[in-house]
């Protein structure tokens, strides 16, 4: 990719860091400028992955006026200010929020609505009409991850390991990066469970029981007017079929819902919020309580 060298501050920059990938998008003069998609770093090897992005393109602080990064894990004011003070050398402006906002944002633009999020973890988000945002789910494999791709993998080694399947396992499960290892089994599990692979079958709507209620715990928080808008994002909620199991367990659940395929992916909100931010003054994006 070559380098792109506009005016001074004129780059906003939208970078969406999942549990597996870092996408990012910057735009200059409403002309997209970089584009990229690469394997997510650590949270605390962020600030050196994103800088090693800026040198490649030839871009410094001077460049960039803005940065909006939606992470993984980050959820109350606090740990947003944490990340954000992090970066500051990266932008002349720099605001960070959720990925499972930032999914929300993308996939219902200004609607209130929820959003059910199955990835390598899961979680279901969900605002209302005057900007309040509820949550539940997304405590990490060790204390949810529901519905997730982890989950699915996870049930699935329990249902099939046996004693002469020990050591494989136990070698999947004391790799360092276990947890993406088991959710990538999660593609086979459901291809079973199309097949009609019984142990297969009951572990996916298990899952889709599991995220039904996550999204209903959620519209009870923010009492939010039925039908609700609820749209989806993630590797797992990409199976059609899958998806299609969650809307029926959804229903089954009593909670009425307008289903909405996702407008745009989190990048794209992370860098309509950083464009809007070199066009107004500097604004928080809500109160922990509006957050959480």
């Amino acid at each position: 990719m070559s380098v792109i060298r506009p005016g001074r501050r004129s780059i906003a920059v939208g970078a969406d860091v999942g549990g597996t990938r870092l996408r990012l998008i910057a735009v200059a003069d409403g002309r997209v400028v970089a584009r990229l998609s690469t394997s997510a770093p650590r949270t605390a090897d962020l600030e050196k992955s994103l800088q090693g992005l800026w040198t490649t393109r030839g871009w410094t602080r001077r460049d960039v006026g803005s940065l909006v990064v939606a992470s993984r894990g980050i959820w109350t004011l606090r740990e947003r200010r944490a990340l954000a003070a992090r970066l500051t050398r990266l932008a002349a402006r720099v605001e960070v929020l959720s990925d499972a906002q930032a999914a929300l944002l993308g996939a219902l633009a200004s609607r209130p609505g929820l959003l059910v999020l199955a990835g390598t973890g899961s979680i279901v988000i969900g605002r209302d009409a005057r900007g309040r945002w509820a949550r539940a789910g997304g405590f990490g494999p060790l204390l949810g991850d529901e519905g997730s791709a982890f989950w699915i993998g996870r049930a699935w080694l329990r249902a099939t390991t046996r004693g002469e399947d020990f050591l494989p396992v136990r070698r999947l499960v004391t790799h360092p990066d276990a947890v993406a290892r088991i959710a990538a089994l999660a593609p086979s599990v459901l291809r079973r469970a199309r097949r009609g692979d019984p142990r297969a079958r009951l572990i996916a709507r298990e899952a889709q029981t599991h995220l039904a209620r996550l999204a209903v715990d959620v519209a009870r928080q923010l009492r939010l007017p039925r039908p609700v808008a609820l749209s989806w994002a993630g590797g797992v909620l990409d199976d059609p079929g899958f998806r299609d199991g969650v809307k029926r367990a959804v229903a089954r659940s009593g909670l009425r819902a307008r289903w909405i395929a996702p407008a745009a992916e989190p990048v794209a909100a992370a860098v309509a919020l950083a464009e809007n931010a070199l066009r107004t003054l500097p604004r928080g994006l809500g109160s922990p309580k509006r957050m959480l």
